[in-house]
């Protein structure tokens, strides 16, 4: 594992692997042609590259470049240097991509690659703040978009035979499973777990009006585990059995 903040000369050579660490390279000097899972990017001054864990990317400079690269050691340092801002760090973290820094922000990269980072305390101190600093504002764009509906549809179609939770929702949002069932509630008026079984016997009724496959394959289908169960709720949320509505389809 590198150190946890160090000073990087990119040069025309070009850098391509992945690590099982997550990384942020701070552009200092010049400009660093970056791609991050499949998307290209430039980090310059008063932007960063945010590198997942486990991450294809690659890097190089045609006419050199400086970096400030901080290399996230693991969960247990997020959680003891990063405290209440270690969630929202962790999604940062997993969204690869370019991001633009504030003044205040590029003051602190500028201070820290002008400092002896190698020095315990200012290390682990830098790090920290700038990374809270930067997931902050990271959950503030968060905030102000609105859910992405159409990829939860997807993923609950693609998924409906398995068993769902919010989490696995919340992150397709960007969000912790608390703030998103919140959110969720609060733009479409249901909680998550009530929008997902909607949509499970809407697809439910449409296996049953647009297929000859037995009721009890499609309850299967739609993450039930018993005919009876699908049956029964089917019968609660639209007041139709499997048969009648089949029949309302003729």
């Amino acid at each position: 594992m590198p150190s946890l903040l160090s000073l990087r000369h990119y040069s025309h050579e070009l850098l391509s692997h992945s690590h099982a660490h997550a990384q942020l390279v701070f552009g200092l000097n010049g400009q660093l042609d970056f791609e991050i899972a499949g998307c290209g990017s430039q980090v310059i001054r008063q932007t960063l590259a945010v590198v997942p864990p486990d991450t294809q990317h690659a890097c190089g400079s045609r006419h050199g470049s400086q970096c400030l690269v901080l290399d996230i050691p693991s969960e247990q340092w997020l959680q003891q240097h990063l405290g209440g801002h270690a969630d929202a760090s962790r999604r940062l973290l997993d969204t690869p991509g370019a991001l633009h820094l504030s003044p205040a922000q590029s003051q602190l990269v500028s201070w820290l690659a002008a400092s002896p980072i190698n020095d315990p305390v200012i290390a682990q101190q830098g790090a920290a703040l700038l990374l809270a600093s930067l997931a902050n504002e990271h959950s503030a764009r968060l905030e102000t978009q609105c859910l992405p509906l159409a990829a939860i549809d997807a993923h609950i179609d693609q998924h409906a035979a398995h068993p769902l939770q919010v989490i696995d929702l919340a992150r397709l949002a960007g969000l912790s499973a608390a703030r998103f069932h919140a959110r969720f509630l609060s733009e479409t008026g249901h909680t998550p777990m009530e929008y997902v079984r909607s949509r499970r016997l809407h697809l439910g009724r449409h296996l049953l009006q647009n297929s000859l496959l037995a009721v009890g394959d499609i309850a299967a289908r739609v993450g039930y585990t018993s005919q009876s169960a699908f049956t029964a709720a089917l019968s609660r949320h639209f007041g139709l059995t499997p048969r009648a509505l089949r029949q309302a389809r003729e």
